[in-house]
């Protein structure tokens, strides 16, 4: 299904977003797992990170930092991540008349495994030979099967009775849609117990976990039965980045966090998150955020605009 004959689904999900959503902001819904985004203008260059999830575009456009990789996304497209990645991310295209809007559902790695099997022999084995292949994000033209679903969940928001029962099912039609459809193979590849790509899923879930704790690749390495250099090699395909270079990443985001919702000042915040120097740690968080520790916790408190990583 081209672009072309999803424009007006399309353009039904941006309004039906963009009427339950009247101000900028990240909201979550009493549909566990389903976030609504809107941005009225451009917004600068920000750092978060992706979870697992499938986030559809309804309206305007957004430039996604990966390591290397740069990845442009807007409407008539979706986006999976298949694993946690640290990004960097700018709306740009957004306006009041016509603002940035999306949804977002999140995804379980258990729940696509299962479809995966339930699938079996009959899911579509489409190439996956591109050069970011190994990728753990990548995005894909959306299919009326997906977008009429997507606007289904949404609607259902109005039917609060309704969302126990039926806001699961829709939420894994949506998954099956897209296992069935252009990423499917890719998405597979981060399930299958026998691939590359699932053996450095683990090995990102144990540094999400334990990211505080100094870094020791030969053992991750062994852990999910491969060679140092190989999970090196493969760990920057599915990141785009080093494994050390995600750690920090990791460390930065939950120190930001520390000092802004729970206060701590920034060297008790970098000693929490594995810093043995204070001052290393300044450099780092200034590098990553612009600012200083102090300076950017500062202007996040005093800033009424939203950060949306959607």
């Amino acid at each position: 299904m081209t672009p072309h004959y999803c424009a007006p689904a399309c353009l039904e999900l941006a309004n039906l977003v963009s009427a339950r959503v009247t101000q900028e902001g990240v909201y979550e819904t009493d549909i566990p797992g389903l976030d609504l985004f809107r941005v009225d203008t451009p917004t600068p260059c920000m750092s978060t990170v992706y979870e697992p999830s499938l986030c559809v575009i309804a309206q305007g456009r957004k430039v996604v930092q990966l390591g290397d990789r740069e990845i442009v996304y807007g409407a008539l497209s979706y986006i999976v991540s298949s694993v946690d990645l640290p990004v960097n991310g700018q709306v740009v295209d957004a306006s009041p008349d016509n603002p940035f809007l999306a949804v977002k559902i999140n995804i379980d790695p258990a729940e696509v495994a299962e479809l995966v099997l339930q699938l079996g022999e009959t899911a579509p084995r489409g190439p996956i030979d591109c050069p970011y292949s190994a990728c753990g994000l990548y995005v894909a033209q959306v299919d009326l099967g997906i977008l009429d679903a997507m606007t289904r969940l949404v609607r259902l928001l109005d039917s609060p009775t309704d969302v126990r029962i039926l806001a699961p099912l829709i939420q894994r039609e949506i998954i099956y849609r897209a296992l069935v459809g252009e990423m499917g193979a890719r998405m597979r590849e981060f399930v299958s117990a026998d691939s590359q790509s699932h053996r450095i899923s683990r090995v990102i879930s144990v540094l999400k976990d334990r990211f505080a704790e100094p870094l020791r690749v030969r053992e991750l390495a062994e852990d999910v039965n491969m060679s140092e250099s190989t999970l090196y090699h493969s760990f920057k395909q599915v990141t785009r980045m080093s494994p050390v270079q995600f750690q920090k990443k990791l460390r930065l985001h939950e120190a930001r966090r520390l000092m802004l919702s729970e206060g701590l000042e920034a060297a008790t915040a970098s000693y929490r998150v594995g810093y043995e120097s204070p001052s290393h740690f300044s450099r780092e968080y200034s590098r990553m955020f612009g600012a200083s520790p102090r300076a950017d916790v500062i202007k996040l408190r005093g800033e009424t605009r939203i950060h949306v990583p959607a």
